[in-house]
């Protein structure tokens, strides 16, 4: 069991998608005294790279890449006379920035935090044919999101009263604008499963009559 050669007592993979036979080829390019042989060695392991990730020949400048990811597993390790310019570690380990996210609390879970936002967008719109559409278009799909959180019908009025809460009192639905009832019913109306019903039995008499069963006699 000593002998055994386990991934858990092996070195890391720097770069896990060329795999360890192609970071023990580099490796083993590091350790090469003449510089000369070394550079013709690379050369045919970045083809190799390039052969196993065909996916980078899409990307702009791939072989620009591929030498770039021979210092990476390389551990910056290895001299070469590469034909770009060589990374530096810290570049490479640059962290991106962090995206900004809103902290403050959602009014209402069952809407989520974009329908809040866009109502803030509407109630900031000026007063128009296209805000009222705008207006029935979010109540509707308010209407779902609540039926999904909660099975009972709802009104439009407590949609509506949502829209002017989660708005802070900015935005108002008029009162020509309405969203029906017809899909509160649907959504909570239990469908039709077939099979679910029992079968009525088929009368084949035409006189409305139960055929008698005939009884037989063991003779």
């Amino acid at each position: 069991m000593e002998n055994k050669d386990y991934n858990t007592t092996r070195a890391k993979l720097l770069m896990p998608e060329y795999g360890r036979h192609v970071q023990d080829m580099i490796e083993y390019v590091v350790n090469i005294p003449d510089r000369k042989k070394r550079n013709e060695q690379i050369q045919a392991v970045v083809t190799v790279m390039g052969t196993l990730n065909p996916q980078l020949r899409d990307v702009v400048d791939f072989r620009h890449k591929l030498w770039d990811h021979v210092q990476i597993i390389s551990d910056f390790k290895i001299d070469i006379d590469s034909p770009y310019p060589l990374p530096s570690r810290e570049s490479v380990n640059v962290k991106p920035d962090p995206i900004p996210l809103k902290q403050d609390k959602i009014r209402a879970a069952c809407y989520g935090r974009n329908i809040q936002n866009m109502i803030d967008l509407i109630a900031d719109r000026e007063d128009d044919e296209v805000k009222k559409h705008m207006i029935k278009v979010i109540a509707t799909y308010m209407k779902q999101q609540y039926l999904i959180w909660n099975k009972d019908s709802v009104s439009e009025e407590t949609i509506f009263e949502d829209i002017k809460t989660l708005s802070g009192g900015r935005l108002t639905v008029p009162e020509d604008v309405h969203i029906g009832g017809g899909m509160a019913d649907a959504s909570t109306r239990k469908p039709h499963i077939p099979g679910n019903q029992p079968q009525r039995q088929q009368n084949h008499n035409g006189g409305g009559k139960k055929q008698k069963q005939k009884k037989w006699k063991k003779n």
